[in-house]
């Protein structure tokens, strides 16, 4: 079984590879295909966008005429950061809050300076991992993970990347860029997500998909 991981992010990449590692497929990149543009985020849920890239990229793999591509499961996640005092944002355009060139230094100082317009309001927030696995134009599995925490008074950490520096676990009293990345995948959302799409491949044929 091949299973195609539709992500140009190198460090989802990396995560994911690590996810799946014991998984029975052959994993694939985009790095494989031809180049092609990025599809637009449109969706107003994380699951709406992880369908939107998982369809796109699956029709991309129809199109290059691979070996493989007609026993591949093209996978794609949406992930951000959703921050309960600023209604819910960055959320679905976690990626590309403050426009698609911001650095994540610019977002920080920006969530921090609308954090502080709400003195007393919790600090809670969570990231999401959407999932979802297409086959033959249909989706076959979906699945969401989620890590609950809290906005950090200050980024802290070096590891990790994107938001991780002010996202802070209250179990480990530390950021996931704090933390060792054997720490940050045992529970964060997109550990949830794709460990829970490892054990679907594990417990049934891949050539027998069902919907989750």
């Amino acid at each position: 079984m091949h299973l195609l991981i539709a992500t140009g992010n190198p460090n989802k990449l990396q995560e994911i590879r690590e996810l799946l590692a014991g998984a029975p497929v052959t994993l694939h990149s985009l790095a494989e295909l031809p180049p092609v543009d990025e599809p637009e985020e449109t969706g107003a849920t994380f699951e709406e966008n992880a369908r939107l890239k998982a369809h796109y990229y699956a029709a991309h793999l129809a199109r290059a005429h691979r070996g493989w591509s007609g026993t591949t499961l093209t996978v794609a996640e949406d992930s951000g950061l959703v921050i309960d005092a600023l209604g819910g944002e960055p959320g679905v355009r976690s990626a590309r809050f403050l426009g698609e060139t911001a650095t994540y230094e610019d977002r920080f100082a920006e969530i921090s300076r609308r954090m502080a317009l709400h003195p007393g309001a919790p600090r809670a927030a969570r990231f999401v991992c959407a999932l979802a696995a297409v086959r033959d134009a249909a989706v076959v599995f979906e699945t969401r993970g989620v890590v609950e925490g809290e906005i950090a008074a200050h980024p802290a950490g070096a590891a990790g990347f994107g938001y991780d520096p002010i996202f802070l676990f209250p179990p480990f009293g530390r950021t996931l860029a704090e933390v060792s990345r054997a720490e940050k995948l045992r529970v964060a959302h997109r550990g949830h997500a794709f460990r829970a799409l490892a054990a679907w491949l594990t417990q049934r044929p891949p050539e027998m998909p069902a919907q989750s």
